[in-house]
């Protein structure tokens, strides 16, 4: 026998309305969000830093130093907690 899947069920009460329309017809008291204000970045003051320049000295990573593979910073020797054969990764992502 075929089975109609499109057919309204009926619940046991006898009622044909299932337990999320019965929910979506329900009033939560909350005002609805408006779509365009959910989409819309905030403009904050003074965020564009575009002209703004570097004032923190960039030191490159020095010979003690290694980057961990798997959270990409870059850690003291000291830190490392793979053997030398292995992929460089620190005690945090171990």
């Amino acid at each position: 026998m075929a089975t109609d899947y499109d057919v309204r069920r009926t619940n046991e009460l006898g009622g044909s309305g299932t337990a999320l329309d019965e929910l979506a017809l329900k009033p939560t008291g909350l005002p609805d969000a408006d779509e365009a204000e959910v989409t819309e970045s905030p403009d904050l003051p003074g965020a564009d830093l575009s002209d703004e320049e570097l004032a923190v000295p960039v030191v490159p990573k020095q010979a003690d130093e290694f980057t961990c593979t798997r959270c990409f910073l870059v850690h003291h020797d000291h830190r490392r907690a793979s053997s030398s054969g292995e992929a460089p990764y620190c005690y945090d992502c171990a």
